[in-house]
């Protein structure tokens, strides 16, 4: 009596099976089909055993460092190789389009971390396909990049080569957490200031505003600031004003989520700085736009135009 056909969930084996077969199949050595793989030469051997079980029918002759098809094997290698090489292409072209899909964007660390990053939640939730790549660096070069398809950068607006749209420009003003303020009243006069702890940031960028060039615009003596204390990079300094280490220098835009949730206030509300830079998004026309690009593009400059405006 022939034997009954089996279901119709167990016709097929499993895929690692298959493709331990095939490696092993062309390369006619389960130790080369391991090196293949990235398995072991025992891994190959025990899943080409258990495809045997699977259809019991010997595969390969095995002899001592290599192995040959039998007639069912050369069979079922023909129609293998073909499906397998047919998933394989297809699996390609899903990549390229999930490539295509993906936009990289570029951006200080502060702009990436404190203003891009709470915004990024809703924009997936409403752009499933779309997958933002966000890179954060204070590097201009790197931000710069031939890779990225949009930039964000602090400047004038002028870089050569480049398409520049403004997004929100440059006030800075102290902000610390409430609690220090409660335990700091003097926070609230301008003068003050120096003799409190001050968060600085050393950063390699000369144009970025100090508390020495903030109080002297502001027509603050800069005396020594002896309680000062420096981080290098300026999330740190907005996370050490958060956790009640001192009083920053708060950009806004870019603390404005922190202001609107409490966990900084402004100790002086009309003091601050408005400078002539901005921050700026940037594409090069010589890079091809693509839809997705174009969706995020006008996402950001959406986000931009329903900004709080400074005076």
């Amino acid at each position: 009596m022939p034997k009954k056909a089996p279901a119709t969930g167990k016709v097929l084996p499993p895929l690692d099976y298959l493709l331990a077969f095939e490696a092993a199949a062309k390369a006619q050595s389960f130790a080369q089909a391991s090196k293949v793989l990235n398995i072991s030469e025992t891994a190959i051997s025990r899943k080409v055993r258990l495809l045997e079980q699977h259809y019991d029918v010997p595969l390969f002759v095995r002899g001592h460092r290599s192995v040959s098809l039998t007639q069912q094997g050369a069979i079922l290698l023909a129609t293998v190789e073909q499906s397998l090489d047919l998933m394989r292409d297809v699996s390609r072209d899903m990549l390229a389009k999930h490539q295509a899909n993906t936009v990289s964007i570029a951006a200080t660390n502060s702009v990436a971390s404190l203003w891009l990053m709470p915004q990024l939640r809703k924009f997936n939730k409403s752009n499933g396909r779309i997958r933002i790549s966000l890179v954060s660096s204070d590097s201009d070069a790197e931000c710069l990049s031939e890779a990225m398809d949009l930039t964000i950068l602090r400047g004038d607006g002028d870089w050569p080569g480049y398409e520049a749209q403004l997004l929100f420009g440059e006030t800075v003003f102290p902000v610390c957490s409430p609690e220090y303020l409660r335990t700091n009243p003097s926070a609230t006069d301008l003068t003050a200031l120096p003799q409190l702890d001050l968060i600085e940031v050393t950063s390699s960028h000369a144009e970025w505003m100090t508390w020495r060039t903030w109080l002297g615009a502001n027509g603050v003596a800069t005396s020594p600031m002896e309680r000062a204390v420096a981080f290098n990079t300026y999330p740190l300094s907005v996370q050490a004003a958060v956790d009640g280490l001192g009083i920053a220098l708060g950009w806004a835009h870019l603390v404005d989520p922190l202001l609107e949730s409490k966990a900084l206030v402004r100790p002086i509300d009309g003091a601050s700085v408005r400078t002539s830079s901005g921050y700026y998004l940037l594409r090069s026309p010589t890079h091809k736009a693509f839809p997705e690009q174009r969706i995020v593009q006008d996402w950001l400059l959406g986000l931009s135009a329903g900004r709080k405006r400074y005076a």
